[in-house]
């Protein structure tokens, strides 16, 4: 009896610490994910509406639902779940909102009947059902229209129904011809991952009728999509996401957009804001104005101020250059003037929102490995912003009464959530000043006691995450390139044992004016590449964001030189720092500049097991030819490849074959015109014929990015078998 007792107390203090132990994270739980949009608060600042993405590995698919949470805080329900249901934005008056679905083929706008007292979707109707499909949808503040963006092929003209008629007869020609050869007149002809196939995307606006004001069959003219940027142009122009190109000015009678009208957009970024009367009717745009035609570089994300004085956007100003630094900048629609805020602020506006009183402006703004939002006053031109909110943040929204901040976050150990904050700061909250004085090195970041409170509003993945060992980012310093301090970080693997001996994942970001940081993603997940027993180490090369735009632009024309100096300073730099680094069993992998990056070490080391190079640039040449956004080889290597092709030559890691020797894992996608798939197969060719061990995964159905689940699946298995394969032997 005694010793059963024993057992028994033996058991029970036992069990806690069962039920408590993580497991790794695996592409299962990955998958499993709900994948939260971005923010959208309702006229009354009771609900916030947003949109849910959720992956069916089986089914092989993605089907956004919309969802809706209290402000106060609450439980989160999913208010639109009988259809696909993405990107909700509220009606004026709140008793309603507009969303995009391809419930009954092809995606089209869609109304939901909105009870505000309940939080719930009473009813759902389809708005419109434009034959070239309907995308991208903003209801005008006056409640009248819906704008959306539509790609129709340009020569199509006249009325709203003639337009219309013109373009499905056209998609129906196309589809039912035996043909399917293009021709071609002007470059961008592909862009990304698709054919233009003649088409443009045009903003479309269509009236919002009540409910039963248009009889069955008898649809009448104003109740017909008309096109109000017409013409052989893209307005807005191409996106891979962030805010709207596109906007409504207050009263609802204006928009403005951006566009590029330089004659070869290709070799162009000249991006300008355009603004133009939504009742102008078809041909509208002749009456279009160019409010920033001075620029030779990129202006974008116009966003109107509550009070309808001026135009908040982002510009640049080296035309070319696309990652030229972003400065916020303001239009006074009365007088035409512009300016630029906080000129002297270095680093690159992302989101941002207007108070409500029009007297500042919140923006996020990548630093240093996070993604802060901050505060800046329009008034005067020495205006200094100040960090309000730390974190990676993003997709901000403001309450109606501007008294409290909804935006989006996430962590390296967590996706996106819907986060809230009150923008009541106590006054000298802990002493000092939230600006810090003019050229003082911490202008950039505030004190955490001087910064507003923040708290998640939505907790859509706590439970599967509360089961999952992850393990959090440790930035660390070193001397790089031209002497300068460079920033890595590393993750260790889950129930990490500091006696242990870890293999190591070295991975290589894009942009190549991009960077690592405390961010959630789907493709590259260092999580998850740590999950199976491995160190991940990345390093923020010169040419990465949120340190500078000199920092930034020390990539041009320089891309095998201070990069691959601080990839290997910082990898050598982590060995030495962490002893449970096992630097005999490393692998290096990247991705577009990082597998630029992995091919130019092939050339230039052996230090690595292997590597993983994807859509990676092999022959800067040949590239130059087969890419479409000609403007970026342009810039970087300082001129077209006729103009200084021995530019291109020197940085070519084709020209260094010979030396290659380690073990590569080759991937590319058929559909990639950002870095053309006969870069990858060049170099597989090249490997193989060289006798050295290599492998190629190809994606006959896949772009620049692997984003279908199964796909995926594919690939995160094919890359950590490689380098299981090399690593732990």
């Amino acid at each position: 009896m005694r010793h059963s007792l024993i057992l028994f107390l033996i058991v029970c203090l036992a069990f806690p610490v069962i039920a408590q132990t993580k497991r790794p994270f695996t592409f299962e739980d990955m998958m499993s994910l709900k994948r939260v949009g971005e923010p959208e608060v309702s006229p009354d600042g009771k609900w916030v509406i947003f949109s849910v993405v959720d992956v069916d590995l089986a089914a092989n698919t993605k089907t956004p639902h919309v969802w809706v949470v209290p402000t106060a805080g609450g439980q989160e329900r999913e208010i639109i779940s009988s259809q696909d249901a993405d990107r909700p934005r509220w009606a004026p008056d709140g008793t309603h909102f507009a969303f995009t679905s391809a419930k009954l083929g092809g995606s089209q706008v869609w109304i939901a009947d909105f009870d505000g007292a309940a939080g719930a979707v009473t009813g759902v109707h389809k708005l419109t059902s434009i034959s070239t499909e309907a995308s991208g949808e903003l209801w005008s503040p006056d409640g009248k229209n819906i704008l959306f963006v539509s790609d129709v092929y340009p020569e199509c003209a006249g009325s709203p129904s003639e337009v219309e008629a013109c373009n499905a007869k056209k998609l129906e020609d196309a589809e039912k011809s035996k043909v399917k050869a293009q021709i071609f007149t002007h470059l961008l002809y592909r862009h990304w991952n698709a054919y233009k196939e003649g088409k443009r995307s045009h903003i479309f606006a269509v009236a919002v009728l009540p409910r039963g004001a248009v009889a069955a069959g008898q649809i009448p003219e104003s109740a017909i999509p008309r096109d109000v940027t017409p013409g052989d142009f893209d307005a807005p122009v191409f996106s891979l996401g962030g805010q709207d190109d596109y906007a409504f000015s207050p009263d609802g009678q204006e928009i403005c957009y951006a566009s590029n009208h330089d004659k070869n957009p290709a070799a162009s970024t000249n991006n300008d804001l355009w603004i133009v009367p939504v009742n102008g009717g078809q041909g509208a745009p002749v009456n279009a104005k160019n409010i920033t035609a001075d620029n030779p570089a990129s202006d974008s994300t116009p966003l109107y101020s509550p009070d309808g004085k001026y135009i908040a956007y982002r510009a640049q100003q080296r035309p070319g250059y696309e990652s030229d630094r972003f400065r916020l900048m303001l239009y006074d629609r009365k007088t035409g003037e512009r300016r630029s805020v906080a000129d002297d602020f270095d680093r690159w506006v992302d989101s941002m929102a207007w108070s409500p009183d029009s007297k500042r402006i919140y923006f996020s703004a990548e630093n240093v490995g996070n993604s802060p939002i901050y505060e800046v006053s329009i008034d005067g031109h020495g205006a200094w912003p100040s960090e309000v909110v730390g974190g990676f943040d993003g997709d901000i929204a403001v309450s109606g009464d501007g008294q409290t901040l909804f935006f989006t976050r996430m962590r390296i150990s967590a996706p996106v959530e819907i986060y809230k904050a009150s923008t009541a700061i106590p006054q000298n909250a802990c002493g000092v000043s939230r600006t810090s004085p003019r050229g003082s090195p911490s202008w950039y970041v505030t004190p955490e006691c001087a910064m507003l409170k923040s708290e998640s509003l939505t907790h859509m993945n706590d439970a599967l995450l509360s089961q999952i060992s992850m393990s959090p980012l440790e930035p660390f310093w070193f001397t790089g390139a031209h002497n300068d301090k460079v920033e890595g970080f590393l993750v260790k693997p889950p129930n990490f044992d500091p006696n242990t001996k870890y293999p190591v994942k070295f991975l290589i970001h894009g942009g190549p004016q991009g960077a690592w940081g405390d961010d959630w993603s789907y493709r590259w997940n260092p999580e998850l590449f740590a999950a199976n027993g491995y160190v991940v180490v990345t390093i923020n090369f010169h040419g990465s964001t949120g340190y500078g735009q000199k920092f930034t632009d020390a990539i041009n024309a320089d891309w095998g030189g201070a990069p691959f100096d601080d990839l290997m300073k910082g990898l050598g730099y982590a060995e030495q720092k962490y002893p449970f680094i096992d630097k005999d069993r490393e692998c290096a992998l990247g991705a577009s500049y990082g597998g630029y990056a992995i091919n130019w070490i092939l050339g230039h080391t052996n230090r690595f097991k292997c590597l993983v190079s994807h859509d990676g640039q092999f022959n800067t040449e040949s590239a130059w030819g087969s890419t479409e956004e000609l403007w970026f080889p342009d810039w970087e290597f300082k001129g077209t490849l006729y103009d200084n092709r021995e530019m291109y030559r020197k940085w070519s890691p084709h020209l260094f074959a010979k030396n290659f020797k380690t073990p590569t894992l080759v991937v590319h996608g058929q559909r990639d015109y950002r870095l053309d798939v006969s870069e990858g197969l060049q170099l597989f060719t090249t490997l193989q014929m060289l006798g050295v061990p290599s492998k190629m995964l190809y994606f006959p159905d896949e772009g620049h990015w692997v984003l279908k689940p199964q796909n995926s699946q594919l690939w995160y298995k094919t890359v950590n078998d490689w380098v299981d394969q090399w690593t732990k032997k």
